[in-house]
């Protein structure tokens, strides 16, 4: 039997490596006449052409007053451009079942296009369009600003939502991660089509732009589309400087009172850019701890055991100018205490002890054996190579990246742990009614874990 699992593990690795050597083998770095370096990879599968793009500069870009404005700026891009109103342009995209769409994030702008090949030159000339001439009607600001504002009226009877919000206005004050990307009800009132037109013309350039494409097409005709969408724009990006900075107030609790039957529970704290040397042995601590959905500790002994919630999770948040560890569980108001206790304490155990051999093989066996489910379908291999770039990982990571993953031994992994964990120091956010009485002692950990 033991021969056997260990035949049908080795064919599975063998599998994976050639199913992500296959992948890596096809991405090509490209540099257009035009000058924009880009990422491709030729598909003939489909008659169709995938790209995913990004440039540096989001909501941290938002007027101090003024949050929200690159959210709304990316939601009218499509909304009317060059002389062609939002009908217009939506009735051209709809005619050729072209998909557009952008979206700002915290610390990138991002957009991506899928069309068929034979309408790949005007798919990337009405994309040239919205870059390079949004129109920013009247009408279409109104439209999107009445959208803008059901949405933060929505996410403030949102208990997750109010939860996360206060969690980053807590953890970030005075620094643009503190406001919500979509900004308040308040803010949001105040973007003017100025505004609008600023955040456009100082964000988008070549110089902090990253693309990949995937579709049925050599580099060099993907080259001249991309020229076609993006050579236009300026040279250089016009970005105010964000400070780097750590997570606020941890150690403390924030409670929030809401007449609902569950507490959201929030917590985090310091974690670890993606850049850091330690960031894959926090990754793997992280897929034990609460990443790994039903395998992981928090799932095990919040939920099978002790039946508390429905889900538990942590994960890592690496962004542009910090580095966090998060979490989170939803449980009935007079077990929050309890969950709360129980994660904590598991958190606390990790870092003091580190994982099992068992846990540790088990991890790392998951994720190798996933990473080709990101590379399944044109858009997740697009997106995958945009993020590549947008971490600086290199053209070469795919190949190296389950190297790194099963290089990862206990001593990293508490390593990792011990920067970030020791002290199980997070800022915590509840929000409902969470009856927060002590809590009796909490049985002693089982000597081994399965």
């Amino acid at each position: 039997m033991k021969r056997t699992i260990v035949t049908i593990m080795t064919a599975v690795a063998l599998t994976v490596a050639s199913a992500v050597a296959s992948m890596a083998a096809k991405i090509e770095r490209v540099t257009t006449p035009g000058g924009i370096e880009f990422w491709h990879v030729r598909d003939d599968t489909l008659p169709m052409i995938s790209m995913e793009f990004a440039f540096r500069g989001g909501s941290t870009q938002d007027p101090a007053d003024k949050a929200g404005t690159a959210s709304m700026m990316a939601a009218l891009l499509d909304e009317g451009a060059g002389d062609l109103d939002a009908r217009g342009f939506q009735q051209r995209l709809e005619e050729r079942a072209i998909v557009m769409s952008f979206s700002a994030h915290r610390d990138t702008t991002r957009g991506s296009l899928k069309t068929l090949v034979e309408n790949s030159d005007e798919a990337f000339g009405l994309l040239n369009l919205a870059l390079t001439k949004p129109r920013f009607d009247a009408d279409a600001v109104e439209r999107i600003r009445g959208g803008t504002l059901a949405h933060i009226r929505r996410r403030m009877t949102d208990p997750g939502d109010v939860a996360h919000d206060r969690w980053f206005a807590r953890a970030f004050p005075n620094h643009p991660y503190g406001t919500p990307q979509r900004g308040s009800l308040e803010s949001a009132a105040k973007v003017g089509m100025d505004d609008l037109r600023a955040m456009h013309r100082d964000t988008f350039a070549r110089d902090n732009l990253k693309i990949a494409t995937i579709g049925a097409m050599d580099s060099a005709s993907a080259a001249r589309l991309v020229d076609l969408a993006f050579a236009r724009l300026p040279a250089k990006a016009k970005l105010a400087p964000v400070k780097d900075a750590a997570p606020q107030n941890v150690g403390e609790r924030d409670v929030i009172e809401m007449d609902v039957p569950q507490t959201v529970v929030m917590f985090g704290g310091r974690g670890l850019k993606r850049a850091d040397p330690d960031f894959v042995p926090a990754y793997v601590l992280n897929h034990i701890l609460g990443g790994g959905s039903f395998s992981s500790r928090l799932y095990r002994e919040v939920r099978e055991k002790r039946g508390l919630a429905y889900s538990v999770y942590s994960y890592l948040a690496p962004m542009d100018h910090s580095g966090l560890f998060m979490g989170g569980v939803s449980t009935r108001n007079d077990r929050a205490a309890e969950s709360l206790s129980i994660i904590l304490g598991e958190i606390r155990e990790i870092a003091e002890k580190g994982p099992t051999a068992e846990e540790l093989a088990k991890a790392k066996s998951y994720l190798i054996g996933s990473f080709p489910l990101r590379f399944d379908s044109s858009s997740k291999i697009a997106g995958q190579l945009l993020e590549i770039q947008l971490e600086n990982l290199g053209i070469d990571y795919i190949d190296r990246r389950n190297g790194l993953i099963e290089a990862v031994t206990a001593e990293d992994v508490k390593r990792a742990a011990n920067r970030f964990l020791t002290d199980a120091k997070m800022l915590v956010t509840l929000v409902g009614r969470p009856d927060l009485a002590p809590e009796p002692a909490r049985p002693a950990a089982p000597a081994t874990r399965g």
